[in-house]
């Protein structure tokens, strides 16, 4: 649960930081000047919204190899490495993505996709999740990030980022004035927003971009079921992505890095926050899809 509220807080944040930012600048005395402007409000919420989600996508590949420690494979090491890289490359082309950078970590079993473009991604596999898995087991795990990057999972999730955080940017400063209005409506030469106005504006960002987490948790739910059943067409049979999931069930999930813990194949078994959904529920519906 810690990790998931750590994802929550930064997405909050990024939010938050931009309103306080605009505020300084002056951006809400002029959205206020002459009464609410609601077109000009829109803009800015669009500017807001989408411009903190991009900023994350666009850095998410140099933080997950700064946080996560983070060894890119270009040259294996060993028979291992070699074989790692093989099945990225192999799964790719079948993906028709172009070969992502392959990369290996110290950690708790997991692994994780990660990149602006499909083309220009990462998969990043811990040495935990080499130890603790068969071959075969391993093997679907990576067809699962692979199949993240292939259904462009980075770019959806950001764009669904960015649509809520345009109406929590959007609806917290409607808000927020109608509240300043109402502690404000005897001040006759009133000109710009009150400090009425900014308190519930960051109130009302930090409240309303926690249900936005949950609704963004919730897509990101739904492409992790799509990703199973990707590593099952990569694969050819569903049987290995199945046993890669009841192994896992039994594993303690090694922490991913707050950027990309969306993209990993293990999460928390927390429910309106959690980015995957529980393993039982995971392989219920990989049997019972029409996946190979």
């Amino acid at each position: 649960m810690k990790r998931i509220l750590l994802l929550i807080a930064t997405n909050v944040a990024i939010v938050v930081v931009l309103g306080i930012v605009a505020s300084l600048l002056g951006v809400n005395r002029y959205l206020t000047a002459n009464g609410l402007n609601l077109g000009a409000l829109l803009g800015f919420a669009l500017i807001m919204g989408f411009g903190g989600a991009f900023i994350s996508l666009l850095i998410s590949k140099p933080m997950a190899k700064w946080t996560s420690g983070i060894r890119i494979i270009n040259q294996p090491q060993s028979a291992d490495e070699a074989w790692i890289v093989d099945t990225v490359r192999r799964f790719s082309e079948r993906a028709g993505i172009a070969m992502p950078e392959v990369g290996i970590y110290e950690g708790e079993p997991n692994a994780f996709a990660t990149g602006a473009f499909k083309n220009s991604a990462l998969v990043a596999v811990s040495t935990g999740l080499l130890q603790g898995m068969t071959r075969e087991e391993v093997e679907a795990v990576i067809g699962h990030e692979v199949a993240h990057v292939a259904n462009g999972d980075m770019v959806t999730m950001t764009l669904i980022q960015g649509v809520m955080n345009t109406f929590v940017v959007f609806l917290s400063r409607v808000i927020a004035y109608g509240v300043d209005s109402f502690f404000r409506k005897s001040d006759e030469e009133r000109s710009g927003p009150g400090i009425a106005y900014m308190v519930s504006t960051i109130v009302l960002d930090i409240l309303l971009g926690f249900l936005a987490s949950m609704i963004v948790a919730w897509f990101s739910r739904q492409r992790e079921f799509r990703a199973d059943a990707g590593a099952a067409q990569l694969m050819g049979r569903r049987q290995p992505m199945v046993n890669a999931l009841a192994r896992l069930g039994g594993m303690v999930p090694g922490e991913l890095p707050k950027s990309v813990a969306a993209m990993g194949i293990t999460g928390s078994l927390g429910k309106l926050f959690s980015t995957h959904p529980p393993i039982e529920e995971r392989i219920a519906r990989l049997q019972a899809s029409s996946a190979v």
